[in-house]
């Protein structure tokens, strides 16, 4: 933690606090004292700032901070509370008030904050910091797409499953917009209570409600001039849904607790992973937002209908990595191939973070198929079972049994067809088998393993009779 503080006094109880929480605080009077040389603004977990004795020092400061889009938050004292924000060219993404004195709870809820929006923002440039990476079709066609709308003002509403990277076309769109140079203001409408967002988007007045100790800047007046982003909009209230309308119809609104109209100049772009049409019919979406928001559709495909692009991404991942000086991995042929057969789930976010982990496990390491996770790398290991499973002769001059009917690829459907449920079956207990061979016949580690809960994996042993004397040491199971 850095403490910027020309008042002494107040800077040392400060550091006292932080060091008592377990942070290192590290106390200047001046800005001009600080090294930036020798510094990174991702040093420090937050900046306290208190009394600035060198206003130029300090802007010198703030210019080098913003270089660094991941630099920390400003926690400014009460001096700066009124204007300090919009004095130091910062959005409340980036500047937060502190009381003085400072109450133990509302500061560790700024730090807890100030990690979780950290990690957020190393999460979305790990994902993909300059647009969708591959040169899948459907990768080709939504950049296509994007450089169709990006020079209008034009409403768009991206459509994809969760973790596909909705984020990502709209940083691109707006980074490709004449608005390139104004903020790009992102805002997930499902993380926020419905009782609050009303305020997050179109700000209070000082004492609109209890708490309201400040007026405050709402998303759409961060944004004047660039672009809001809204996340999962369908998750949006009935009531939200209808003020947002009249935002965007009319390009105008009132703070909470006001009763000045503000104009806002700000490009919208939506996005969800729900079926609105769906929700229209459910009575859940208002069909006139709908509208108003699907002017220029684009729709994000989900991971497992580009697999082509996966080693491209994990390139650009464990690069991403790599320059943040998080390990430095690289992937094997035969695990990229395994990850190929993977249905992937959670999209990229879930590719993004098993690279992180593997990056932590194996700094500096090739990763193998043996080092993925169990169940990234379970067609693999039903392959190898399968192509074993041939009987060889006993001994000279013995007759070879014959061999089992290959298994057929988890792809692909034999001619004459085959038993779905059986087939299955035959599948979860070979991994099973597999999962509790490698763990010494320990079912808890093998459910690990497995990705399961230890209570499944005992349902399905008994499901399918592995129970005690079967191989792979069944005693714990009873």
């Amino acid at each position: 933690m850095l403490v910027l503080d020309a008042d002494v006094e107040r800077a040392a109880r400060t550091a006292e606090l932080l060091d008592f929480i377990d942070y290192r605080p590290q106390v200047v009077a001046d800005a001009g004292e600080l090294s930036l040389q020798r510094s990174s603004p991702r040093d420090w977990a937050a900046i306290v700032l208190g009394r600035v004795s060198d206003p130029k020092a300090w802007q010198r400061v703030l210019d080098w901070l913003k270089q660094d889009p991941l630099h920390p938050p400003v926690l400014g004292m009460p001096e700066h509370h009124a204007d300090g924000a919009e004095r130091f060219g910062l959005n409340a993404a980036q500047f937060w008030p502190l009381d003085y004195p400072i109450k133990y709870p509302l500061l560790s809820e700024l730090l807890r904050r100030a990690s979780i929006k950290r990690l957020d923002e190393e999460a979305r440039v790990a994902a993909n910091p300059g647009g969708p990476t591959g040169r899948s079709p459907g990768i080709e066609r939504l950049r296509r797409l994007i450089a169709q709308v990006a020079p209008f003002d034009t409403t768009v509403l991206i459509l994809g499953e969760s973790g596909s990277g909705k984020e990502v076309v709209a940083r691109a769109i707006h980074e490709a917009s004449p608005r390139r140079g104004k903020p790009f203001v992102a805002m997930n409408c499902g993380a926020i209570p419905g009782e609050l967002l009303e305020s997050e988007l179109f700000g209070h007045e000082k004492g609109a409600f209890t708490g309201a100790i400040t007026a405050r800047k709402g998303r759409f007046e961060m944004a004047d001039g660039g672009t809001l982003f809204l996340d999962e909009i369908g998750d949006m209230s009935m009531p939200m849904q209808v003020k947002l309308l009249r935002v965007l119809q009319e390009r105008c609104f009132e703070r909470v607790g006001g009763n000045q109209t503000l104009r806002c100049n700000v490009r919208v772009i939506a996005a969800t992973h729900r079926n609105l049409e769906d929700n229209i019919q459910k009575g859940s979406f208002r069909e006139d937002l709908f509208y108003r928001l699907n002017v220029f559709p684009l729709e994000m495909p989900p991971l497992r209908e580009r697999l082509a692009d996966l080693p491209e991404l994990v390139d650009e991942l464990t690069r991403t990595l790599e320059r943040g000086g998080r390990g430095k991995v690289r992937l094997t042929p035969e695990a990229i191939a395994a990850l190929s057969r993977y249905r992937w789930p959670g999209n990229v976010r879930e590719l993004a973070n098993l690279i992180e982990r593997l990056a932590v496990l194996h700094p500096s390491g090739h990763i193998r198929l043996a080092d993925l996770p169990a169940r990234y790398r379970a067609d693999a290991d039903v392959g190898s079972a399968a192509a074993s499973a041939v009987v060889e002769p006993a001994g000279p001059g013995a007759t070879a049994a014959p061999a089992a009917p290959a298994a057929p690829r988890l792809d692909e459907l034999p001619a004459e067809g085959l038993d779905l449920k059986e087939h299955m079956a035959r599948i979860e207990t070979a991994l099973i088998k597999a999962a509790l061979e490698r763990a010494g016949g320990v079912v808890a580690h093998a459910a690990q393993l497995l990705g399961l809960r230890r209570t499944t994996l005992v349902e399905k042993l008994r499901k399918y009779g592995l129970g005690r004397g079967d191989e792979g040491g069944m005693d714990e199971v009873a």
